[in-house]
């Protein structure tokens, strides 16, 4: 077999050159198509100008002036790792317990390997429960695996958002007390466009204020869940844990052997050119030696 393989290496590479050609050629694609109008987890629409209510036709400074206020405006976002049992059930009961506590399902997903089930969940909470409903969480766990809170003040953003709206109003009540002095059809028709494109600005900082307004009263928690720890998102430790080096052996060890049937499906597959081909070069190498 190694003086084979010694002999044919050359043909062995081109085969599985070949066999990597057709795979990418013949695998399926995935494509997508983004909507002209969308709209985020809260409700609020987004539009090329108007990404998850952070951007729009008038850009946000990269810096604000800190604002001296008392009522801060702060969107939490949450993030639970947790060990369960049942992972399909799980997602579920916290569906159920999101719509208990007055939130909603954002989005879910799930998987079934052969080795673990895992999966994640992101419900929408009032901010006033979130503590409550990560106490109800971590009741469905086997063991709580991380967790994490991260909260980011846009209260400066806000108030510079009002800033410009009151001048946006300034400005359209102005266009209005022109256009109703206008006397030609031309000035009618300047005054009433400059209008609409005042009146879209208006629209476009009143949902990013929105944005901000649902963002800090309904707090998102993402939850990861699965049967197996080290299927889990976490902050990796320096401590040695044998359980967790042995999986991963084991799972390379598997993806190891996947890859090896895979190549011999491929082989065996493409066996009525692959042979022929091998024949044909033995044929051709004797005839050049005698």
């Amino acid at each position: 077999m190694i003086n084979w393989l010694k002999k044919n290496w050359a043909i062995i590479i081109l085969v599985i050159i070949a066999l990597n050609f057709f795979k990418n050629q013949y695998s399926p694609q995935v494509s997508s198509r983004n909507s002209a109008v969308s709209y985020d987890d809260l409700g609020v629409a987004k539009s090329p100008s108007f990404s998850g209510g952070l951007s729009s036709i008038m850009p946000i400074p990269e810096s604000v002036a800190p604002t001296d206020t008392a009522n801060r405006l702060i969107i939490q976002d949450t993030s639970l790792s947790l060990v369960v049992k049942d992972v399909p059930g799980v997602i579920s009961q916290i569906e159920v317990t999101a719509k208990g506590f007055g939130g909603y399902l954002v989005n879910s997903y799930l998987s079934k390997p052969e080795t673990a089930a895992s999966g994640n969940i992101v419900i929408r909470v009032p901010e006033g429960k979130r503590t409550e409903v990560l106490t109800a969480l971590k009741k469905f766990a086997v063991k709580v695996v991380s967790e994490s809170v991260s909260g980011t003040d846009v209260t400066d953003e806000y108030v510079d958002l009002q800033a410009r709206l009151d001048i946006l109003n300034k400005t359209k009540a102005k266009f209005e007390e022109i256009s109703a002095k206008a006397f030609t059809v031309n000035d009618l028709l300047n005054v009433n466009r400059e209008l609409i494109n005042v009146q879209s600005q208006i629209d476009s900082i009143k949902g990013q204020q929105k944005y901000y307004e649902q963002s800090a009263k309904l707090s998102k928690i993402t939850v990861y869940l699965s049967t197996d720890e080290i299927s889990l998102p976490y902050a990796p430790t320096n401590e040695w844990r044998p359980a967790v080096i042995l999986k991963s052996a084991v799972r390379s060890l598997v993806g190891l052997f996947r890859s090896l049937g895979t190549l011999i499906i491929w082989l065996v597959v493409f066996s009525p050119i692959i042979v022929p081909a091998v024949l044909l070069y033995r044929w051709y190498r004797n005839r050049k030696k005698s």
